[in-house]
């Protein structure tokens, strides 16, 4: 997998947070705790882009 795949793969923690409206710091506490799916690469701690678009596909299910 080539770089432009990954980058297009995963979102940041900070991409996420910024995503759910939430503070980075959090966003990096509940990755840490598995509230948010993550993985970690080396340092960098990063979030599957499915994972996240399923998850936020799930919230506006519920309001429906």
């Amino acid at each position: 997998m080539d770089q432009n795949n990954y980058a297009e793969a995963v979102y940041t923690v900070p991409q996420v947070a910024k995503m759910l409206g939430i503070n980075r710091n959090l966003a990096y506490e509940l990755a840490r705790r598995g509230e948010l799916p993550a993985l970690r690469l080396g340092r960098r701690l990063v979030c599957p882009k499915q994972a996240i678009d399923r998850l936020l596909g799930q919230g506006s299910q519920k309001e429906k």
